[in-house]
């Protein structure tokens, strides 16, 4: 392909029109203490304080990066487009730069552009590496987290390690392959949906699952899986014996995708669960997210009171009145408070151990108070918290809420009703636990399927933990979005070149790197090989809106918007 240039010019650096600054990143408790801070990193000046945070705390790599590389020889490449890898001398650390990110996801994006035959000439892949770090440099355009954790670490730096179980496809044969190492080839795609059979041990089954979700955490992206395919509790096991059932699985997957940083950083691992409307523990499904939150109220109150009951029997046996201030017979002070603490439901280990640590001179005692922050222990004491819930709605459910009629729950393993229950209980049931807790939402089977582009190749079953990428299982999806303020020029009018040529250029960067990937599973990376899925949109629609005098929820603002949206389509295509 031509690329042409818009915003720089050829010979000159794309940095040149902007300005760089030093920037301290701190994160800070509600209370205003530091948690922690960055080393100063160079960003553009036109940058806000959120944007170098973001930089500075989550994308740039902190680990590893040598301070001096040199250009690994290669006749295929020109020496700038050439991989680099540390010198000897080298000593290792972090990024300390926005141009150092930049230039790595750029480069990287080229080097395997050029490696897969997308240019014309040199002169072509040169302008598309300076007009993306422009746009990159400028935030006209960034791609999705998944890119800055990952895309050019070997490229830039050489950095290798141990394969982590990853498949990709050769660009050349179309096949799929086991992943030499961890980053040649990078995990650069968000957006994963993956598919599950009720089996526990072998490939594709619920153990599996867990590896292949860890893989995609590790590196920054979030996966989404309908889980209907496992039999419910107590239905019978080819062994013998019974299921333990689906929610006891889904507590396992939480766990895992609790303990593990996205990205290696500390962002949370981004995850979905669905369930169908007709499974056999869907009632269970539904409430578990509420019913987890009453655990944590009350281990918040419960805390609270129990702290408070404790210190009352250590005060009451702080007193001279009576010969033996530990016997509640004698003590009238002291056996108010133990009743009051058998009133609060304090345990009597609990009142026990109290009285043994008053004999012991104890006058005060610091028990955990818990508190409904997201991420203080009692949310982490509690399952559920590490995922997005939706339930799988079909037209006939809904026809039956409407109609009021029965719902059949149906067994995984023979289709036999394991319960009827009204419909429009559970659809209240649905309400009810998402008004306390805002989980489940819902997911609407036959009204997506209607819209299914590839409906030859498969149902659409489920989405990624966003539910923006809402396609066949086992495919993944890269994203990136175009920022529309950007585009808007000093005379007020929209720059439809300068939108265009971005739109082409970042459907290129997307199409790239379906190529250069590495996915989790083999089936995943032959699936989106083929189907090359790519996520292009645009942000800050609000913004461009409002700045021109549009309202949101207008004619004028939904045909602006309307018209973007085409054109954004159309070029891309």
């Amino acid at each position: 392909m031509q690329i042409k240039r818009y915003y720089t010019k050829s010979g000159l650096s794309p940095y040149q029109t902007l300005e760089f600054e030093a920037r301290t990143s701190e994160v800070r408790h509600f209370d205003g203490t530091v948690l922690r801070q960055s080393e100063p990193i160079m960003v553009p000046k036109g940058w806000s304080h959120v944007a170098s945070d973001i930089l500075a705390q989550k994308y740039i790599r902190k680990a590893g990066v040598p301070s001096e590389t040199q250009i690994i020889d290669d006749a295929d490449f020109p020496d700038w487009l050439s991989p680099r890898e540390a010198t000897k001398d080298a000593t290792y650390g972090s990024e300390t730069d926005a141009r150092a990110v930049f230039n790595r996801m750029a480069g990287c994006w080229t080097y395997w552009g050029w490696k897969g035959g997308y240019f014309n000439a040199e002169s072509d892949a040169r302008s598309f590496f300076d007009e993306i770090r422009y746009m990159l440099a400028t935030q006209m355009a960034a791609p999705n987290s998944p890119q800055w954790f990952n895309t050019g670490l070997n490229w830039a730096y050489g950095l290798t390690g141990s394969a982590q179980g990853h498949h990709y496809v050769d660009e050349q044969s179309g096949k799929a392959k086991a992943s030499k190492d961890a980053y040649s080839r990078p995990q650069p795609h968000a957006c994963f949906i993956q598919s599950i059979k009720d089996d526990l041990l072998s490939s594709g089954g619920i153990m599996d699952l867990w590896v292949r979700e860890a893989r995609l955490f590790k590196y920054g992206s979030g996966t989404g899986s309908n889980f209907s395919a496992l039999r419910g509790k107590d239905e019978p096991l080819s062994g013998g014996g019974t299921s333990s059932g689906l929610l006891s699985f889904l507590k396992v997957g939480d766990v895992t995708a609790g303990a593990i940083k996205s990205g290696g950083t500390t962002r949370r691992a981004a995850k979905m669960v669905i369930v169908d409307i007709d499974h056999p523990d869907i009632e269970a499904f539904i409430d578990w997210k509420s019913s987890e939150e009453m655990k944590v109220a009350a281990l918040v109150a419960g805390s609270k009171a129990v702290n408070a009951a404790l210190n009352k029997i250590l005060s009451a046996c702080q007193t001279d009145a009576c010969d033996d201030p530990f016997d509640p017979k004698l003590n009238q002070e002291l056996a108010m408070a133990i009743r009051q603490a058998r009133k609060s439901a304090v345990p009597s280990g609990a009142i026990n151990r109290a009285l043994d640590l008053a004999r012991q001179g104890i006058d005060e005692i610091k028990t955990d108070i818990f508190t409904t922050d997201w991420d203080s222990a009692a949310y982490a004491t509690v399952s559920g918290q590490n995922a997005n819930n939706s339930v799988r709605v079909t037209d006939s459910f809904l026809k039956a809420v409407q109609n009021d009629e029965q719902w059949q729950l149906l067994r995984r393993t023979d289709g036999a009703v394991s319960k009827t229950i009204a419909a429009r209980d559970l659809w209240k049931k649905i309400a009810t636990a998402a008004w306390e807790s805002a989980d489940p939402g819902l997911q609407y089977h036959d009204t997506i399927n209607t819209w299914n582009t590839c409906a030859s190749s498969g149902a659409i079953n489920g989405s990624n933990p966003c539910s923006e990428y809402m396609f066949l299982d086992d495919t993944a999806c890269n994203l990136a979005s175009l920022n529309l303020l950007s585009f808007k020029q000093e005379n007020g009018e929209f720059d439809i070149k300068g939108y265009s040529h971005a739109i082409r250029l970042w459907t290129i960067v997307l199409e790239i790197s379906v190529m250069m990937a590495q996915f989790p599973s083999k089936t995943i990376a032959q699936r989106s090989f083929e189907f090359r899925t790519l996520g292009l949109g645009y942000a800050n629609l609000g913004g461009l809106l409002m700045s021109l005098g549009l309202g949101y929820d207008s004619e004028d603002g939904r045909a602006y918007a309307s018209a973007l949206t085409a054109l954004l389509s159309g070029q891309a295509y």
